[in-house]
Order: structure tokens, then C-alpha cells, then sequence
């Protein structure tokens, strides 16, 4: 959509567009945008990753370039840059110009069209915000993130060389780097896998970690429960549930039952899902 064209405006950081951000975007209309202020922080749906879950076009703006503004310059540069405004939708807790000094009173004051606040989105009586989804991810409380995301958890990254031992000796994995994502609490997860770019998902078991029982080394490995895959590039893991917390096997022959007994749980509980 055109600037020109753009009538409203929700305006966040919208790490992880989660639940309450989407409250957000559905008082937006048909001529609606989102106005992201980039922190730098944003590690659940680091740099563009928002854009996959909104129909709606996202300017970025840097803290660093506009933090110096006071708070009706800060409008104005909203109005220039988005002639035909006549809406602006923020939360509750939204602060802006010089030092976080206005808050949406102020906005009222400062812009002339239509300022929409929202109110504290919660879940089970408990308000939904980035950091929460954040700290539910640190201690494996998959199901709670993704309660309060509204959607699975992914991360994406490059496909890198393990150690070797996976597919000679217990399941073949695909190992990956994931630079500027959250990662979950150490462990094994029931989770989903998409392959390059792919249009559907493979069910798997996804190992996040240090190989504690082998090399020690830190990994990101995902074995498909559904398929044997070739030479790829680049894979996305939506994680479905926590499954167990990383642990240290005496031998090898002890950590391949124990990963047996990681894809009979996670088959069965994929199969629930589908049901």
C-alpha cells in the first residue's frame, strides 16, 4: 500500500505479534499500516519475521533516529509521512518523544484525528506482553508462549554440518544456526519443521542445547518424524510442546533409547493435535 493511501496506523515495538498486538491491528481497517519502533531487542520476531503474520504493510523505525524527538514532533513526522492520517491505535502502556515523556493523553493532544487505546489484553487473568512470552520460553513453558503468541513459537536459521554421530549412529538430524531468535530452556521439544521453502510442515523432534553426552558442543538439531531429508539450505521449527530436559547419558546406546522414546511421545502427541 502506497503512503498516500495509508488512513490509520498502530504504533509498538510488536516483538512476537502476540495476542495483544493483534487487538492492535483489528481496529486498523482496510487502509491500516503498522509502525514498528525498532528497538534493536526484538529476538522473537527478530528484524522482518513480523511480517509473516500480518496482511498489513510495517514501516520500520530505528529508536536511535527519532528517541531526540519531542512529542509533537514526533506526530509530525507521522503526518508528513503518512498524508491522509486520520487514526492512530496504541496500547494501553504506550509511551513516546524525548525520554518516553508523552503518553497517549498527550497524543490525544498532539494529533487531530482519531487516537484509539487499547486496553490490557490478558489470558487466564494474566496480561499478555512480550517479556512474559520471553521468560515463559526460558523455563520450556512452551504451551504458555504460545498461548500468549497466538501461534507457535518458530525460529528459523541456516543448515550447518553436526558432528556426525546423529545419522551414523542414532537418527539422521538437520543442525542449525539461528542467529537473532530467543532460543527455548534446554531440552527436547515436540515441534514442527519446514524444509527450504517448502509449503508444509514435517512433525519432529527438535533437540535444543549442549550435547552434554557427546561432544559437549551447543546445537540446534531437528530429525523428521515423516520423511528423509536431502540437501537443504535453511529450515524454520514451530515448537508444539515441551517434551524433556536435556540430560547426560552414560552411553551411547542408552541416549538412542532415550531418543526412541522422544519420537513414540511425540508422534503421539502430534496425533492428538491432528485429531
Amino acid at each position: 500500500m502506497a503512503l498516500s493511501k495509508v488512513e490509520a496506523i498502530a504504533i509498538g515495538g510488536f516483538d512476537g505479534m502476540h495476542v495483544g498486538h493483534r487487538a492492535l491491528f483489528d481496529e486498523l481497517g482496510e487502509r491500516g499500516a503498522i509502525v514498528v519502533i525498532e528497538t534493536g531487542y526484538a529476538n522473537l520476531t527478530p528484524k522482518q519475521e513480523r511480517e509473516h503474520y500480518t496482511h498489513y504493510p510495517i514501516y520500520y523505525y530505528p529508536l536511535e533516529n527519532i528517541r531526540h524527538l519531542e512529542g509533537v514532533e514526533f506526530v509530525e513526522m507521522l503526518t508528513q509521512k503518512f498524508p491522509h492520517l486520520t487514526k492512530i491505535v496504541v496500547g494501553y502502556d504506550f509511551h513516546f518523544g524525548k525520554n518516553r515523556r508523552y503518553c497517549h493523553n498527550d497524543l490525544k493532544t498532539f494529533f487531530a484525528g482519531d487516537v484509539c487505546v487499547i486496553d490490557e489484553v490478558c489470558s487466564n487473568g494474566d496480561s499478555i506482553h512480550s517479556h512474559k512470552i520471553r521468560a515463559k520460553l526460558q523455563i520450556g513453558d512452551i504451551a504458555g508462549a504460545n498461548a500468549f503468541l497466538g501461534h507457535n513459537y518458530q525460529i528459523k536459521g541456516t543448515v550447518v554440518s553436526g558432528q556426525g554421530i546423529g545419522k551414523k549412529q542414532l537418527v539422521p538430524t538437520i543442525n542449525l544456526e539461528c542467529e537473532g531468535f530467543l532460543l527455548p530452556k534446554e531440552g527436547v521439544y515436540v515441534a514442527l519443521t519446514r524444509i527450504d521453502d517448502e509449503e508444509h510442515f514435517h512433525p519432529s523432534v527438535v533437540f535444543v542445547g549442549h550435547r552434554v553426552s557427546t561432544d559437549g558442543g551447543f546445537a540446534i538439531e531437528s530429525h523428521l518424524l515423516d520423511a528423509t531429508v536431502g540437501e537443504c539450505s535453511k529450515a524454520t521449527v514451530s515448537f508444539v510442546s515441551f517434551l524433556r530436559e536435556n540430560q547426560q547419558f552414560s552411553s551411547i546406546e542408552s541416549l538412542k533409547n532415550a531418543i526412541k522414546s522422544d519420537i513414540f511421545v511425540a508422534n503421539q502427541a502430534l496425533k492428538r493435535l491432528s485429531l
